[in-house]
């Protein structure tokens, strides 16, 4: 079955046939006490708020979240947002769907992003540390069936396929720059290691074949402890080898790379390397997130609309349409 219409070409009072991916959904009451269905319906090039007020009993049973479902309805403008009005839905069988079409994926070339992790890697001076990071890099599995493929979010910043790569490898960067303004105040490798291996948990946190959602593990755990045992698994391969503190610095970069707990991280960093990883993977991140969002704008607009995660509007400049 062929995808001929993406969410990205929608306009209100467009009738609409085809085929999307369900990323979420709720059910809801009219003041009268009848049911109603909320979707947000998913494809490549971006997501559309849903909703079904008929037949809400018979479309309940497609309306899970990841199913494939073609869906018929109306656009329309709802709170100055496209909304998509469902009059009837199907499951479509994933065997007949091209994921291609679903979701979208980095313009960078995953198989050079990898290769420069591992130059960085075989130009480490720790041996050992060299030596734990090609534990993850010899996986070949693991790195072209995960680490490659990966999202690096559901939302927020690099959420396409090959997005954790990608910043990953930024952040890597970033650490070896700051690395040469502070010389020897910083252990190099300890930071670059930690940068390399801080959303690794991400592989088992989210699953991203029709659309990316967070796995059980992911729910339950977070990508933050499912990284730390990840990073064990492999310690536990290199037994004595691999010095006790070392392997205590790199668990506390994993844990504390979001800064607080309120962001998620168990506990503040507590070292200059740590410190320096929570400030480059925020400024990746924000960095990348909002020039996501200022791209989603139409041509032509001063500023964005409200951006709730950072609660604020952007400036974007007064720039002329060409």
């Amino acid at each position: 079955m062929t995808k001929k219409v993406f969410v990205s070409d929608l306009a209100p009072g467009d009738g609409v046939r085809d085929i999307f991916v369900i990323a979420s959904t709720a059910a809801g009451r009219k003041k009268d006490g009848a049911g109603f269905l909320k979707l947000v319906l998913s494809d490549r090039s971006g997501s559309i708020n849903a909703v079904a007020w008929d037949n809400v009993d018979r479309l309940n049973a497609a309306a899970r979240s990841g199913n494939v479902v073609e869906v018929t309805g109306n656009v329309s403008e709802y709170q100055n947002t496209l909304q998509l009005t469902v009059k009837d839905m199907a499951v479509v069988e994933r065997d007949m769907v091209d994921p291609a079409a679903f979701l979208p994926a980095t313009d960078k070339d995953v198989d050079a992003m990898f290769s420069r992790l591992r130059q960085i890697t075989n130009r480490m001076s720790s041996g050992q540390i060299k030596t734990l990071l090609k534990l993850f890099w010899d996986d070949k599995k693991f790195v072209e069936e995960q680490f490659k493929r990966a999202p690096a979010a559901k939302l927020m910043h690099h959420a396409y396929l090959g997005g954790l790569i990608e910043h990953t490898l930024s952040v890597v960067e970033l650490a070896l720059k700051i690395c040469q303004c502070y010389g020897d105040i910083l252990d190099q490798d300890l930071l670059v290691a930690g940068a390399m291996l801080h959303d690794i948990g991400k592989t088992r946190e989210f699953r991203y074949e029709l659309a990316i959602d967070y796995t059980d593990e992911g729910r339950l755990l977070n990508h933050i402890v499912c990284g730390i045992l990840m990073l064990e698994e492999k310690l536990d391969q290199l037994g004595a080898f691999f010095p006790e503190e070392t392997a205590l610095q790199l668990k506390h970069l994993i844990a504390s790379h979001h800064g607080n707990r309120e962001f998620g991280s168990p506990e503040p960093p507590k070292t200059l390397e740590a410190l320096v990883l929570n400030h480059i993977d925020e400024i990746d991140a924000k960095i990348v997130g909002v020039t996501a969002f200022m791209s989603q704008q139409e041509p032509g607009q001063t500023w964005t609309p409200f951006h709730r995660p950072m609660e604020r509007f952007f400036y974007m400049g007064n720039k002329k349409e060409s």
